[in-house]
């Protein structure tokens, strides 16, 4: 494993803050720094000679020592790892010893056989068939965690051009490569290992590292030394594994292979980050209630136990102590069932698969928005986000250069013309230029447009929606802007080709045809071509730095194309408007150009030309380019997007902080964060834009980072943005990260929510994230924090009704076993409640409508409580009379004929007393007990050969009321979930038509078991009459009165509660 990787597992693993965070800047150190010698010395260390290369003994003596040249492939989590991970979950736990417990009850309840002993089978087998879903959904979704690294190796080079033993090995396989091995790189080539530059072939070669680095531009590269502490993007000598070579060809030096290489390094840390990954918060309020289940399913058990201990133990006392004692163990089992019954009845079964019903649902709504949720959670993570760390370059920014201004020579050499160019993309479309001439350009526009036009190597294609650049960004640039200046003047528009991308750049190449190219030179910072026009005269069009081409200039060309001598005043008016740019963070590129080059007057490609040896010779360029006419400049930049100066308001409205973390220069990063809303326009921002080893170098980092608005990190490497996020999350901060490149990974892992670009995003970015945005556009973000919050509000409204309806269940036997009746409610009825009963409604909460404020409110903090005590006391209350009715109407049908004016003797059915219900394991001593038969759909109910069983066999009806009770309570109760502390008078039922739909689904599924007489004898219940109907009405419905009379209470009370929440707040903060 790479040094990098190292140390950056054990600065997560120990989470120690400062001496750890020394390790960042210490990478390096153990490294042989080859960045920071010069040829001879590198060459000298590795021990090779830089003509004939390694010996084959030399290469497998260090493959020995270094292993082969690629990434490591970490052994991901064994299948029944997985498995077994599922069930590190405390419901799941309870739910899986419910479950143990209820087979084997069943199991020893079997000599009985019969119809009852298969029902008793269903609930252990339902709650099984629960488990083992959730263990393969939570499988699959875990092992793709791992794609990340994966992704990382397709970046990974698979040949390499070698010298070995003096001679060229041209396409061996890149993992056969050792550090000392020679290697040639060429334009198109795909850097096989981490390499020290020894000597450039052609005059200059630019690397793209954008995804390593986070640099906008190709890096021009040399093989002179840099400073030994360096970062990354000064590390001018070394090219990086990885990155793709855009120009030129040199020869280089292995240095780090594998793991030790810079994109090993961000493998390591990706691992690092996926091993370390943290619940969402909704989870781990979930694991906290679950606990907190457990002890209170734990109390209530000991109690049931303790109230009816008189059942199946008693004793005699003697001489004042016990003695004779009598132990049942059939009924010690039977009230062993009730708590068991009991823990059925406490666990919301059905809880998580309507979070994972309403989460998908959540992800539907937010594709639709162009938010593609790779990890379900995620969705509800993005509701309580307090920080977006994102990167610049791709995410604020296009990706795309474009030019921002065009400054031209005006009448006079005292005046130039300064026009504003619109568009952030390669489309010619897109954008145009301010106070543009009308009708024909002049002559110094003309220029402009020719030199930008010819002296370019870019072009631009169109690929669907979507405008793509294919060499230099800068230079692709500059033909778009060819495109906005219009076609040359004199030429017929009509007969252009309107749907070629580049036709006005098309147009110049056939007005000057280019016959030398003199290529780009770091030393004199310029590009020139020589080109013959139309009429055969010769002229050299440059473009290169602006203060070199002025140094080089000798006339100034006017907008009527006059040539007048280039004065100081002239000179200085340029270099005016070159720092005027410069101070935006706009990068200048400079056009000359000259006529009839005195060499190559008669130049027109032939080899046999003696100007030819001229341009075999780079050396001889900058002679060929003296004497110049300047004409103009314009500023290029990587543009802000139109749409995220608005999103950055959005989020600083809904109270989001925006950190900008990018590989980029300090000027450009500053300019950017200014230009769309970071930071204020007259804000001191000295405090708050570091470079990233300025913030390592922090004595108190988490202090730095608390800082109100904006922050910005610029020249960040991978293992920088990593510990600003670990940082943000050990401070209780949710931390969603934004990124595109392969320098993104590791903290998209680590993040709370990594949030991937789905066009320019790397694969890696893709894989290590939680979310892509399919337009890669910032507002999207905002789009998505809004929806996780809507869908978190809902989920507290589900989660809510589904737990009330649970409390219910509980007081219900809690009661009957405290009472000392028959139970009315047995573990499958009860799983069926909570399973599919519930199941509907509770899913259509989660389609309740956002509140309109949703995006204006603060982010909720991780620690806020799922219930409130007031919510928990509400539904205490419900939950009670939920229990009393479900009790209650038991009762009644035993001991009434009628009630509340609904005749229930219908069926023709005995009545007994309270005393004798709630004493009914004493009736075999009962003398003269007896009951008539009474018919239950379509049944008829005999005991005439053992009159106790009517408290048993008997209460079938009674058990049905008491179910219908339930099952209709539930349903109403969901309608007072639609809104915490609305009044269902202000949120009425039909603003949320899905609920009305699983309101009547869930009745239909309890008419169902009802109705048909095989699912009836399952469940042991039978038909209701029209009067019992109404019976469970007039019980039921009451629940909206009470939960109406609360809510008022509550609304009354909420600035009291507020106020005495954020006292208690401040205190444990202080």
């Amino acid at each position: 494993m790479g040094k990098g990787g190292e140390d950056y597992g054990k600065i997560v693993e120990n989470n120690e803050t400062k001496e750890n965070n020394n390790k960042f800047d210490n990478d390096d150190k153990d490294i042989y720094p080859a960045w920071g010698k010069d040829v001879l010395e590198c060459l000298k260390e590795y021990k090779v000679d830089k003509d004939l290369g390694l010996t084959n003994s030399e290469v497998e003596n260090r493959r020995n020592v270094y292993g082969y040249n690629e990434l490591e492939k970490h052994e991901g989590q064994s299948i029944w790892g997985l498995v077994l991970e599922q069930f590190n979950d405390t419901l799941v736990r309870i739910l899986l010893a419910a479950a143990v417990i209820s087979f084997v009850l069943a199991y020893i309840d079997g000599d009985e056989g019969g119809e009852m002993g298969i029902t008793a089978f269903v609930e252990p087998l339902v709650i099984f068939l629960i488990l083992i879903v959730n263990a393969i959904v939570g499988v699959w979704q875990e092992s793709n965690a791992e794609k990340a690294l994966e992704a990382l190796k397709e970046i990974q080079s698979e040949h390499a051009n070698v010298i070995r033993d003096g001679k060229h090995i041209y396409n061996l396989p890149a993992k056969e490569l050792v550090p000392g091995d020679i290697v040639e790189l060429r334009v198109g080539d795909k850097v096989p290992a981490d390499l020290r530059v020894l000597s450039l072939i052609s005059s200059t070669v630019r690397i793209e590292q954008c995804s390593l680095t986070g640099e906008s531009e190709a890096v021009n590269k040399t093989n002179k030394a840099v400073s030994v502490d360096t970062d990354i993007q000064g590390k001018k000598c070394m090219v990086f594994a990885g990155t793709t070579v855009v120009n030129g060809n040199c020869i280089c030096l292995v240095t780090q292979t594998g793991m030790n290489t810079e994109i090993g390094k961000v493998h390591s840390q990706i691992h690092a980050a996926s091993q370390h990954e943290e619940d969402t918060p909704l989870k781990k309020k979930l694991n906290e209630f679950g606990e907190q289940l457990t002890a209170i399913i734990g109390v209530i058990c000991a109690l049931v136990w303790l109230i009816n201990v008189k059942y199946f133990l008693t004793w005699e006392y003697v001489d004042g102590w016990p003695r004779n004692f009598k132990f049942s163990f059939e009924k010690c089992t039977y009230y062993f069932e009730i708590a068991v019954a009991l823990a059925v009845a406490a666990i919301p079964e059905g809880l998580p698969a309507v979070i994972t019903t309403c989460l998908a649902l959540g992800t539907r709504k937010m594709a639709q928005k162009n938010a593609l949720v790779r990890k379900l959670p995620s969705v509800e993570t993005l509701g309580c986000t307090t920080v977006i760390c994102s990167d610049k370059t791709g995410t604020l920014t296009t990706n795309q250069m474009a030019v921002a201004k065009l400054v031209a020579m005006g009448p006079s050499t005292d005046t130039v013309r300064t026009f504003k160019v619109d568009g952030t993309t390669y489309n010619p479309f897109d954008g145009r230029i301010h106070d543009w001439p009308t009708g024909r350009m002049d002559a110094n526009l003309q220029m402009i447009a020719k030199i930008a036009a010819i002296c370019n190597d870019a072009g631009v294609t169109q690929s669907g929606h979507h405008y793509v650049a294919n060499g230099m960004p800068t230079e692709a640039a500059l033909k778009v802007l060819v495109e906005k200046m219009g076609l040359p003047g004199g030429f017929d528009q009509s007969s252009s080709d309107s749907s070629d991308v580049l036709r006005c750049c098309q147009r110049w190449s056939t007005i000057e045809r280019r016959i030398a190219t003199l290529e780009f030179d770091r030393d004199r910072k310029s590009m020139g071509v020589i080109v013959k026009s139309e009429s055969g005269r010769n002229s050299l069009l440059v473009k290169g730095a602006v203060e070199n081409l002025l140094e080089r200039s000798s006339s100034l060309q006017l907008n009527d194309g006059s040539i007048v001598k280039l004065d100081r005043t002239s000179r200085e008016l340029v270099l005016q408007a070159l720092h005027g740019m410069s101070t935006t963070a706009l990068r200048c590129l400079g056009f000359a150009y000259k006529e009839d080059p005195s060499e190559f007057t008669t130049y027109d490609g032939d080899e046999d030309h003696p100007a030819h040896d001229l341009l075999l010779n780079p050396a001889n360029y900058l002679n060929i380019e003296s004497g110049l006419t300047f004409v103009g400049l314009v500023g290029l930049r990587d543009p802000p997007r139109e749409e995220v100066h608005q999103a950055i308001e959005d989020c600083r409205a809904a109270g989001i902080r925006v950190m900008v973390i990018t590989g980029d220069n300090k000027n450009t990063a500053e300019a950017i964060c200014c230009e769309i809303g970071v930071f204020g326009p007259h804000e001191d921002i000295r405090s708050k834009s570091l470079t990233g080893r300025e913030f390592m170098d922090l004595r108190d980092q988490k202090n730095h980072l608390r800082q109100s608005g904006g922050l910005l990190f610029s020249r960040a490497e991978p293992r920088h943005k990593q510990e600003i996020v670990r940082l943000l999350k050990e401070d209780g901060e949710v931390v969603a990260m934004t990124g595109d490149g392969v320098n993104d990974g590791p903290a998209l892992k680590l993040a709370d929510i990594g949030i991937a670009m789905g066009i320019a995003g790397t694969e890696v970015a893709k894989e290590a994230s939680d979310m892509v945005l399919a337009d890669d556009n910032f507002s999207t973000i905002v789009s998505a924090v809004g929806e996780g919050r809507s869908i978190y509000n809902n989920m507290k409204a589900f989660i809510r009704y589904m737990i009330s309806s649970n409390i219910g269940e509980v007081a219900s036997i809690f009661l009957t076993a405290a009472l000392g009746i028959p139970e009315g409610l047995i573990p499958v009825q009860l799983l069926w409640v909570n399973l599919v009963t519930d199941g509907p409604p509770a899913t259509a909460l989660g389609f309740n409508p956002p509140d309109k404020d949703i995006m204006k409110k603060p982010p909720r903090r991780s620690d806020d409580s799922l219930i409130s005590p007031w919510i928990l006391f509400r539904y205490l209350v419900i939950g009670l009379y939920v229990g009393i009715a479900t009790v209650g109407v038991f009762i009644i049908w035993f001991t009434h004929a009628s009630f509340m004016g609904i005749d229930l003797s219908g069926d023709g059915h005995s009545l007994v007393t309270y005393s004798q219900l709630s004493n009914w394991g004493q009736c075999p001593t009962w003398e003269g007990f007896k009951v008539s038969p009474f018919t239950a759909g379509g049944q008829v109910f005999s005991f005439d050969a053992n009159p106790c069983d009517y408290f048993q066999a008997g209460k079938v009806k009674a058990m049905t009321l008491s179910l219908s009770v339930l099952v209709s309570i539930e349903m109403f109760n969901s309608l007072n979930a639609l809104s915490e502390d609305g009044s269902l008078l202000v949120m009425p039922p039909w603003v949320n038509p899905w609920l009305l739909v699983a309101m009547s689904v869930s009745f239909g599924l309890h008419f169902l078991i009802l109705y048909v007489p095989f699912l009836a004898q399952v469940f042991g219940i039978v038909p209701l009459s029209l009067n019992e109907w109404l019976l469970v009405l007039a019980v039921a419905l009451p629940v909206i009165l009470i939960d109406e009379i609360l809510k008022f209470v509550g609304r009354c009370t909420s600035g009291l509660r507020m106020s005495n929440t954020r006292r208690s707040r401040k205190t444990k903060r202080d």
